[in-house]
């Protein structure tokens, strides 16, 4: 094993900007958490809004999606990436005047999208739902984002590129591509657009798309967001760096294939959907490469979930990965996906991955990071910390088996039928059996956003109070510790 090297002491690093990024996406993540409790509350009370256009459900949950992937995820994936490309390359960030047009750009799009989602003004593309100045304004932010991320890479004062800024690399030169193709649209007014492509070809492209944001903004992203904060949390190296740059290209190379899954039983060609079912059996194989390796990390260390409330949020996130990663391969079956399709079993899904694996990893290496941006050696409250996780895992567990039992037991109902072929159920007889089920859900999304709102305050609190000991909060960062594969 390599003893790495430090960077200077005297070196300066760009941190205004990842202190920026940090504090939005815990604000973000309250609102956008908020929201969608309001629309599962809504799904069991549907009169809950009184009627009111700008606070329907078709209108509040794509600023849900929009606000929790975009607002939450995106702004901390910013925000940790220039945190580690300057750790990882020894050098401070390229062009921080454009860093920072970053983040005033992506904060202004994302306050577009808060204002013209409730107002019905919508592309209805799902995850791409903002209108074309928005989508030009992104663009832009996001070309900024790549100069900085990439110019930064380039300018490293020492030879290797750590693992972890391989998959920052990879989402966004990935969402580049995706955003670009998918928003391809003829204005027709200041915020009203119509797409190039139509039909068949208009549904192919928006899920390759759609499920390549989840696959390179909500998983391949967060694996580098993984990388480093894990083997800093415990500090000891990545368990087999060879094992993750195997994982790397697997998963970059396969998930590009998978979108199809979500057409199956369509109008799409039915190879075209065998396709996207095998390459999404074979990304299991990549999926649980990387989450054995994060899990390996922390061997020899299990005892330390006892005491460590951070480590246990990037482990559960690991093993949610693992489980919803499983779970994605095998939904993609058609013989399962019969079953599954178009009922809650999907949001389970959804959740499981989103508020498992993406919500605590992030969380988790927020927590880590918090108090050195602020030059404190810990968060105000370790109590804090720990109510915030389990309040959020007895939240995810009352989300997202709800659903799953909602899922399956909508998917019997839809296809019972008796002995003479008519269907056995209606579909408003199944929508009042899951009536339950919503309820549950509704409370585990409470759950879930109250730990974001202690969260929030822990945050605060933080960055106010005097430290007992401000020396040791100012002691120079340590890259993580490198095997020497990492050199070959």
């Amino acid at each position: 094993m390599s003893t790495p090297t430090a960077p200077p002491v005297n070196a300066i690093y760009h941190d205004k900007v990842v202190r920026q990024f940090t504090v939005m996406s815990v604000v973000w993540g309250v609102i956008g958490m908020a929201v969608g409790v309001l629309v599962a509350a809504q799904l069991a009370y549907p009169d809950l809004t009184n009627g009111i256009s700008w606070l329907s459900y078709g209108r509040l949950r794509p600023l849900h999606t929009n606000g929790v992937i975009f607002a939450f995820g995106v702004t901390a994936l910013i925000g940790t990436s220039y945190w580690v490309v300057q750790r990882t390359c020894h050098t401070p960030l390229f062009a921080p005047k454009l860093a920072a047009f970053t983040f005033w750009g992506w904060q202004l799009a994302m306050v577009a999208a808060v204002i013209t989602l409730p107002m019905g003004i919508t592309q209805s593309r799902e995850y791409a739902e903002l209108e074309w100045p928005i989508d030009i304004l992104i663009a832009l932010v996001w070309i900024s984002y790549a100069i900085v991320f990439f110019g930064t890479i380039a300018r490293r004062t020492v030879r290797h590129i750590y693992v972890a800024n391989w998959f920052f690399g990879a989402f966004i030169i990935a969402v580049t591509l995706l955003h670009v193709f998918n928003n391809l649209a003829i204005p027709a007014g200041g915020f009203k657009s119509y797409s190039l492509f139509s039909g068949v070809q208009d549904a192919m492209l928006q899920w390759w798309y759609g499920h390549n944001a989840v696959g390179f903004v909500l998983t391949t992203a967060f694996l580098g967001m993984m990388y480093y904060f894990i083997p800093k949390q415990v500090e000891r190296p990545i368990w087999s760096y060879r094992l993750s740059i195997v994982h790397f290209w697997a998963l970059i190379f396969t998930y590009m294939w998978a979108g199809p899954h979500h057409l199956h039983y369509t109008a799409l060609p039915d190879w075209t959907q065998s396709v996207g079912m095998v390459f999404s059996l074979i990304l299991l194989a990549p999926s649980w490469g990387g989450m054995i390796n994060g899990l390996l990390t922390v061997s020899g260390q299990w005892h330390r979930l006892i005491t460590d409330p951070i480590l246990r949020f990037m482990i559960v996130a690991l093993s949610f990965y693992g489980m919803a990663t499983f779970e994605g391969s095998m939904m993609s079956i058609k013989t399962v996906n019969a079953l599954s399709h178009y009922t809650d079993w999907t949001i389970g899904h959804v959740h499981a991955g989103a508020l498992g694996w993406v919500g605590f990893i992030t969380m988790g290496s927020l927590y880590w990071l918090i108090p050195r941006l602020y030059g404190k050696t810990r968060m105000y409250s370790q109590t804090a910390i720990e109510l915030h996780f389990w309040v959020a895992t007895l939240g995810i567990v009352f989300y997202v088996a709800s659903m799953w039992i909602a899922g399956v037991m909508q998917g019997l109902m839809w296809r019972a039928v008796d002995a003479n072929g008519t269907l056995t159920y209606s579909f408003i007889e199944a929508l009042a059996a899951t009536f339950p089920f919503y309820l549950v859900r509704l409370l585990g999304g409470v759950l879930y956003l109250s730990g974001m709102v202690i969260m929030a305050w822990n945050m605060f609190k933080t960055m106010r109070f005097v430290d007992a000991d401000p020396q040791a909060a100012n002691t120079p960062p340590i890259v993580p510790v490198l095997r020497p594969s990492a050199h070959t």
